[in-house]
């Protein structure tokens, strides 16, 4: 699928990559390094693996900035699948490497790769909802914070953002369900939305 145009300094910051700028480098992680590393702590509860996770990505970045396609969505989307693919890439191999440390046939394989799913399975749903929330327009963020972090009710809501009730309820509804397609992502196949499935 391709999407509009993303902004100008996306395809401007390829640009930079591409032609080998270390400042561009360090302006994409100032950008984006705590994304990366939230996502990447979320899916792994690890903060040292978080961080190399994210030291991977931005080497990753740096040595392919040819590989992101401006017209398939936003560099903030394609470096947050980057996080998510390094992230299961780590977990599936500590899951291989526990199970080659183990003793040989103990039978629990079939449920250890269960149980890596559904923590790949939550884990997934946990970056995504994430991603979403942060990158929410700031109407919709504006009414989600109002109503569940101060716990305000749709009429108040309303009277705090300076727009109709019919407004404040319409902005809360489309909040709640983009964070709802959370739950909507297979396991590999991380997705934020305006990016397309090819890293």
């Amino acid at each position: 699928m391709v999407y509009g145009a993303p902004p100008r300094w996306d395809r401007r910051m390829q640009q930079r990559l591409a032609g080998g700028e270390a400042a561009a480098l360090g302006e994409l992680y100032d950008r984006f390094a705590a994304l990366v590393h939230s996502q990447a702590h979320r899916m792994l509860d690890d903060e040292a693996a978080a961080d190399i996770v994210t030291r991977e990505v931005f080497a990753h970045v740096w040595e392919n900035p040819d590989a992101y396609d401006p017209r398939l969505g936003s560099m903030r989307s394609w470096v947050a699948r980057l996080a998510h693919r390094r992230s299961v890439e780590r977990l599936r191999s500590a899951e291989r490497d526990g199970c080659d440390s183990g003793p040989a046939g103990d039978g629990d394989a079939p449920h250890d790769t269960a149980d890596l799913d559904e923590r790949l399975r939550r884990a997934t749903a946990a970056a995504r909802a994430d991603y979403i929330a942060a990158t929410l327009p700031e109407p919709l963020r504006a009414a989600l914070e109002l109503a569940y972090i101060q716990r305000r009710d749709y009429r108040q809501t309303a009277a705090d953002l300076g727009v109709t009730e019919m407004e404040a309820r319409r902005r809360l509804r489309l909040g709640l369900q983009l964070l709802a397609t959370a739950n909507l992502a297979p396991v590999d196949g991380f997705s934020p939305p305006g990016y397309g499935r090819a890293l």
